[in-house]
């Protein structure tokens, strides 16, 4: 029986680091090899990391919303040279058994069975020990661990931290005077309340003699749940460790949702009934604050993970690349029209059929026209390279953050092809089953904000592309037509004009100014209208 330490693998390519959103796994679980054990996102994606072993889940040493660094050991597992996991080791138990007389107990028999012993430099030690280590300012390689195969529990933790505190001259606050005094409770002038469990049942931090009955934490060592147990738990600051329950799974305790929120609840109403104060009394009446002092001022949300990953993309482009965008109008009268004939046939080829295809096309004969839109500015060769495949991805709002999918050689798909793919990726981008070798290689970028609502916008390139196309939203808006095209209208005596409504379709076209020129930029602009406005041309594309 070995123990095996599995690391965060690279998930993505160039990726460093990920954040290990969702354990799919708990310790003493049975996993199988290339089995879901973890969800990670990294790189605009959420990937489920597999194992690489038959065996059975011994420790998790990271924590749900870490960031890991590719490399670092985030799981281990207790397998054999069969691959029998606990089955192997319940087998040498009985053997072990069979040495002893029977009726007469013996005391090798009877003890826990010996897990391997903890790597050097590595202690064992369940996430919510580690956590309460770093509170504590603990290292938790230097605890001695009680539980099995020096396994550190938060109670050897928080003994660890008391003797710390012995030695630095607090025996008098710890209670250390008195051989078989009371342990510290984790109280301070701010009323805040350990979840941790002491050996003899009490909780830490109840408030004596309150009289408010409090939901004890069972304190044990694993727990099982399902992801959607864990994120609420996660979500209302609960450790699934001290939920209490009845309900048990091959040996190990279960935790529903339900559980975890009487459990929140309870200790959310054990702490409000423990104010020294109450209502009723002169002092309380005279300390209440006022209601609008209740109210909070402010939420946090962790920066990190996508949000993360966005905001460092776009610091990083904008500061890099010099920023120009160049706005423009394309009338669609024609367009409008094209797509209204076409829908019933795409619909009958199960397909819906957007106005993005079309601008798909557009773009695409604008970068052939105009090759230093679709290229990448390589500044340590001192080289521009001009692409040569027109892979374009499109930016796609999803509750996690902007994702961008890519869609592969656009030149060589035809609309109804474009209008499927597209559907597809924006489809599992909001899922969050992208992958993410979907959203790499793109050589241009288009984002639809008009979908939202607005008309104009400064968008940021996609580095290192060298520009990107913002649409606006295809509206009916005063444009000014000849007379002679244009039945009825508000005559222009002068020039014999008419300003009529029409559909227009706003664009926003951001570039490198280190690799194109304003009159390039407009050059491209103006082919993208051409084919935007006269749709037959797309036969060409």
């Amino acid at each position: 029986m070995t123990i095996k330490e599995f690391t965060l693998p690279d998930v993505g390519e160039g990726v460093a680091e990920g954040e290990l959103v969702t354990w799919l796994v708990a310790p003493g679980d049975r996993v199988t090899e290339d089995q879901p054990v973890a969800e990670v996102e990294t790189d605009k994606a959420l990937v489920e990391v597999p194992s690489r072993y038959d065996g059975v889940v011994e420790e998790l040493f990271v924590e749900e919303g870490e960031v890991v660094p590719v490399g670092d050991v985030i799981i281990s597992f207790r397998v054999d040279e069969d691959g029998d996991g606990d089955e192997g080791r319940e087998e040498d138990e009985g053997r072990e058994g069979d040495d002893g007389e029977e009726g007469d107990p013996d005391p090798e028999a009877e003890s826990p069975p010996k897990e391997p012993d903890a790597p050097a430099g590595r202690a064992f030690a369940p996430p919510s020990a580690r956590r309460l280590a770093r509170e504590l300012g603990v290292d938790v390689a230097a605890v001695r661990g009680s539980g099995p195969g020096g396994r550190v529990t938060e109670a050897d933790v928080r003994e660890h931290a008391d003797a710390a505190d012995a030695d630095t001259g607090t025996e008098d606050e710890a209670g250390a005077g008195t051989a078989d005094g009371p342990k510290p409770v984790d109280i301070d002038a701010s009323d805040r309340r350990s979840a941790v469990s002491k050996r003899d049942g009490t909780t830490a931090g109840a408030a004596e003699g309150s009289g408010t009955p409090t939901s004890e934490p069972a304190g044990r060592e694993t727990t099982l749940a399902t992801p959607a147990t864990r994120k609420l738990a996660a979500e209302l600051g609960v450790d699934l460790d001290d939920v209490p329950t009845d309900a048990t799974r091959e040996g190990e305790a279960v935790v529903d949702a339900a559980a975890v929120r009487a459990y929140a609840e309870a200790d959310a109403d054990a702490e409000a009934g423990a104010e020294p104060t109450t209502a009723t009394s002169p002092a309380a009446a005279s300390s209440e604050p006022d209601a609008g002092e209740d109210r909070p001022t402010e939420e946090t949300v962790p920066y990190r993970g996508v949000r993360r990953t966005i905001g460092e993309r776009m610091e990083r482009s904008v500061y890099t690349a010099p920023h120009v965008t160049h706005h423009d109008t394309a009338e669609v009268d024609a367009l409008v029209t094209a797509r209204e004939e076409l829908k019933a046939k795409a619909e009958a080829a199960g397909v819906k059929l957007t106005y993005m295809p079309f601008v798909l096309k557009a773009v695409v004969a604008g970068l052939k026209a105009h090759p230093y839109l679709n290229s990448e500015l390589r500044e340590d060769e001192e080289e521009i390279a001009l692409k040569k495949e027109y892979n374009v991805g499109i930016a796609v709002a999803t509750d996690a953050g902007l994702m961008v999918p890519v869609i592969d050689d656009v030149d060589e798909k035809g609309l109804f092809e474009l209008a499927a793919e597209l559907t597809d990726l924006a489809s599992r981008a909001r899922e969050r089953e992208i992958t993410p070798a979907e959203m790499k290689g793109g050589t241009f970028t288009i984002t639809n904000f008009g979908a939202i609502g607005g008309e104009y916008a400064t968008p940021i390139i996609n580095y290192p592309e060298t520009a990107i196309l913002g649409l606006g939203a295809i509206e009916e808006r005063p444009v000014v037509r000849d007379r002679s095209d244009v039945d009825g209208g508000v005559l222009d005596e002068e020039d014999e004009t008419t300003v009529v409504p029409a559909p227009t379709l706003p664009l926003s076209l951001s570039i490198d100014h280190r690799v194109v020129d304003g009159a390039v930029a407009a050059a491209f602009a103006n082919t993208v209208m051409e084919h935007l406005e006269n749709p037959l041309l797309l036969l060409n594309e």
